[in-house]
């Protein structure tokens, strides 16, 4: 690699529960620089989220890091060129791109719902999430059927 690894930026936590991982998931939620708009959504939805799952005895935040841990894969497949052929070779995830992939995949399933808000449609995937069920759910487990299913390239692993 010719220049150094550029620096992890510091990403500040959130106001309400200061955690780390609820900015990175409003960062991803975020459109158009609109920060206040996506913690209005994200914060909008764990009260929708605790209205929906009254019985739990979990607190909404926590019931949002288990629905992301529901949907976090655990490897991944990537295309790897040996020989004219390409192989599907599984590989193992980073923890930070675990964690982002988690986030990534239950704010693009939550956008493709069918509901009236942003924050009703996230509400509705996370409580998916939590059940393990819904599509973020069914991504994880397909990217997991694809790496069982190619194992046999796994000794191409760089």
């Amino acid at each position: 690699m010719r220049k150094a690894k550029p620096k992890k930026r510091v990403i500040l936590p959130d106001p309400v529960f200061g955690d780390v991982s609820v900015t990175k998931f409003v960062n991803h939620l975020m459109y158009d620089g609109k920060k206040n708009t996506s913690f209005e959504i994200f914060y909008e939805s764990l009260e929708k989220v605790k209205a929906k799952l009254p019985n739990e005895e979990m607190s909404a935040l926590e019931i949002w890091k288990k629905a992301l841990d529901n949907v976090t894969p655990q490897v991944e497949v990537k295309s790897r060129r040996i020989g004219g052929a390409t192989f599907q070779v599984p590989t193992e995830i980073r923890a930070d791109r675990k964690e982002s992939i988690s986030m990534k995949n239950v704010i693009s399933f939550a956008r493709k719902r069918g509901g009236k808000s942003m924050s009703d449609k996230l509400c509705a995937e996370i409580v998916d999430a939590f059940n393990s069920t819904g599509g973020a759910f069914k991504r994880k487990e397909d990217m997991h059927r694809m790496a069982e299913a190619n194992r046999a390239f796994a000794h191409f692993r760089f």
